[in-house]
């Protein structure tokens, strides 16, 4: 009878220690492994991204970065994590950063530039990078990317590419860095509906939609200014009512109450992916189709028959950043990839790829 309960209590003794030493272990991991971490600061969103641009230019998979299953896209195409796409041919890191990290849902997006291998420069070629990370238990679960090389965005190539262009703005307006003040933030919901607005007033393109634009709202898109670019000293503005086309020296409203954006036949697979209510920002990826055909012929606000737009159809696959300010968008920033018509952005079915309807990817 001794001989058993000493036995039970030197059982006893080791499942205490045994216990003590796992919540020992589990305390060391998570001051060693934020894996335990039920969410991240915007700095530690900030260096996921960091880190992801190394691990690629390392081309190293490293599995305390990486979860073991990670999905990986770029352009739209799902590839093999490691040696595909930018990973297989990246020789340097950009200048441009612009993260929006989503503490509330563990998300960060980011529009920066980065060096490809180059037969003529020493230091590679400049491209644009969008991106999108999701992080599951302190590793990158998603991977989502466009990369714009010369041939991709809306200069079309020519002598600046869009990282070029990108970069030579130095950095993203200070304007996306004005923090809203904690009683004046809406919710991240009313932030995509704002956002989402800009996409359906594009499409419908009838002049009389709703276009919650300040009146100093800016836009850039692929390292460009297209709203309110000053004239050439002796041009008139171009009268909305005369035109056949938008200008790029009008402002946002006046560019939506034209009608005249018509060449955007559809904006579709609307996935809006990451919120900063700290500075107003809305991240979403989508798709600005043109049909071409019969859509190049339509009529303005004010009854006049036009034609105009692409003669071919084909698609931008797009990542926006919009500031809004008292539910008013203030800044965009966008770019634009080409791809062929009906591009799929690769994370969205058949059937929420040809919607129009608003995605919140958490």
């Amino acid at each position: 009878m001794r001989v058993k309960t000493v036995t039970i209590a030197i059982a006893s003794v080791l499942l205490l220690l045994a216990f003590s030493a796992c919540q020992q272990g589990a305390k060391t991991a998570g001051t060693t492994d934020d894996r335990v971490r039920a969410s991240y600061s915007r700095a530690d969103l900030e260096r996921f991204v960091d880190r992801y641009m190394d691990a690629m230019l390392d081309q190293n998979v490293d599995p305390a970065l990486f979860a073991k299953n990670v999905r990986f896209t770029e352009n739209g195409v799902e590839l093999p994590l490691g040696k595909e796409g930018l990973w297989s041919n990246m020789v340097g890191k950009g200048t441009y950063k612009f993260y929006v990290p989503d503490v509330e849902i563990n998300q960060v997006a980011f529009l920066g530039t980065a060096r490809e291998e180059s037969d003529t420069k020493k230091d590679g070629d400049p491209v644009a990078v969008a991106l999108r990370l999701k992080i599951v238990n302190g590793l990158i679960a998603e991977a989502e990317q466009l990369v714009l090389r010369g041939d991709g965005g809306l200069g079309g190539g020519g002598a600046m590419t869009v990282a070029a262009g990108v970069e030579s703005g130095g950095a993203p307006h200070p304007i996306f860095f004005e923090i809203i003040p904690e009683a004046e933030r809406p919710s991240r919901e009313e932030l995509i509906a704002v956002a989402n607005k800009y996409f359906t007033g594009m499409q419908q393109n009838d002049g009389k939609g709703e276009y919650p634009f300040t009146d100093d709202c800016e836009r850039i898109e692929d390292g460009m200014q297209t709203t309110n670019v000053p004239l050439p000293p002796g041009q008139t503005m171009p009268d909305p009512k005369a035109s056949t086309s938008y200008s790029a020296s009008w402002g946002c409203r006046e560019q939506f109450e034209s009608g005249l954006l018509h060449f955007v036949t559809r904006i579709r697979d609307r996935r809006f992916v990451a919120v900063d209510r700290e500075y107003g920002l809305v991240f979403a990826f989508g798709y600005f189709d043109h049909a071409a055909g019969k859509t190049r012929h339509f009529k303005t606000p004010d009854g006049r028959d036009v034609i105009s737009g692409p003669i071919s159809p084909w698609t931008w696959q797009i990542a926006e950043i919009f500031r809004i300010e008292n539910n008013l968008i203030r800044r965009i920033e966008a770019f634009s990839h080409r791809s062929p018509y009906g591009m799929n952005s690769g994370w969205s079915t058949f059937e929420k790829g040809w919607s129009d309807e608003i995605q919140i990817v958490k």
